[in-house]
């Protein structure tokens, strides 16, 4: 059986997002995709904060979420650290039990009538992750 998949987390100053989102395209082998969104982190050094940050008492960072197997993240983790090393970049790594996509619903002629899946609901199978 193969390796168990794991979902990798950075939080990292948003100075840093464009060379950690572009090593994460540009990597070999490619990621299979990854999201990034805005967050606030809370913690107890201040030093490099802003003075809004001081005063808020938290500073703006960003967040990168992926799922891939637990080798290709170390792997992941060295590249970054040898080619992005940031002071402030926290990551931690999480098993995930389960992980696909939902296949799009197709309307037929009897979904329009009412007769078929007018819920949307998900498909019967869920594309797996091949690693």
């Amino acid at each position: 059986m193969g390796e168990s998949l794991c979902k990798l987390t950075l939080a990292y100053p948003l100075t840093a997002e464009d060379r950690i989102v572009e090593l994460m395209l540009e990597t070999t082998p490619p990621i299979g995709g990854f999201t990034t969104m805005r967050a606030e982190g809370h913690g107890q050094d201040f030093a490099e904060a802003s003075v809004n940050e001081r005063v808020r008492g938290r500073v703006r960072r960003g967040v990168l979420i992926a799922v891939m197997i637990k080798g290709r993240a170390d792997q992941l983790l060295a590249e970054l650290e040898a080619k992005v090393p940031l002071r402030y970049l926290a990551y931690w790594l999480e098993p995930v039990i389960s992980f696909g996509r939902m296949a799009p619903v197709v309307t037929t002629p009897d979904d329009a009538a009412g007769q078929g899946n007018a819920g949307g609901g998900p498909s019967k199978q869920q594309e797996g992750l091949k690693a």
